[in-house]
């Protein structure tokens, strides 16, 4: 009996207290290796993107997006001027319709102090005729493109004519006893080049039926001014009767 209990193995501290398999065994598939490594990186607290401060990171950006941002006054400043009432841009072309519009370049017949004439270029733009809603008279007026410039401004008379450029098929010219775009009155010769010899036969039929409405209307308010001449003439001359 005393024989078989000495046979027996006993159980030693070093036994109770770790595993029967080896750390070597682990360290053959790479565990204790790991295990190793994991653990030096938590030591060693590397900030530069392992994998518990990229975990920190997160955790402090989610903590930051949980939080209210602050409310912000509401803020109301007055204006310094009031617009009461919207400004109204005056053409003078209010109480007119336009009855032709065509695109087209104009020039200017110009002389210098020697004589020598040479035609220089005045705009480009919508060339209108406008006709007064009143009195039915029918001016020419052009204005040039972006800035708007009046470039002609004049009506189209009787004693007018049009006569064809002959350096082009697609351009007019005509004399103006009185043109009002610079501000006063003034004689020049203008001539219009427009974008094909189509568009220059239109053309010359329009400024021709606006100069013969313009001369029944001409002739019917200078008869106007006749009469009205001849009433005050008789009224003068009954004057003197009266006072005696």
């Amino acid at each position: 009996m005393s024989s078989t209990e000495n046979t027996e193995p006993k159980p030693t501290e070093a036994t109770e207290g770790k595993p029967l398999t080896s750390s070597s065994v682990f360290s053959m598939f790479g565990g204790g290796a790991k295990k190793e490594k994991k653990d030096e990186d938590e030591d060693r607290g590397d900030v530069s993107g392992s994998a518990k401060a990229q975990r920190e990171a997160a955790a402090a950006a989610k903590g930051d997006d949980d939080e209210e941002p602050p409310e912000s006054e509401d803020v109301h400043f007055e204006p310094v001027h009031k617009l009461t009432e919207k400004i109204r841009t005056v053409t003078h072309e209010e109480s007119e319709e336009e009855i032709f519009n065509m695109r087209c370049k104009m020039f200017k017949f110009t002389q210098d102090a020697e004589g020598k004439g040479e035609w220089k270029e005045r705009g480009t733009g919508p060339l209108r005729l406008l006709k007064h809603k009143e009195n039915g008279k029918i001016r020419l007026v052009m204005r040039r493109d972006k800035t708007l410039k009046v470039c002609a401004n004049h009506y189209i008379t009787p004693d007018m004519t049009i006569a064809p450029m002959s350096t082009s098929d697609r351009a007019w010219l005509w004399n103006v006893g009185a043109d009002v775009s610079e501000g006063e009155p003034e004689a020049i010769t203008v001539s219009v080049r427009v974008a094909n010899a189509e568009n220059a036969q239109l053309f010359k039929e329009a400024w021709l039926k606006a100069q013969k409405e313009n001369e029944a209307q001409f002739a019917q308010a200078k008869a106007e001014e006749g009469k009205e001449e001849e009433t005050k003439a008789e009224e003068k001359k009954e004057e003197p009767a009266a006072s005696s």
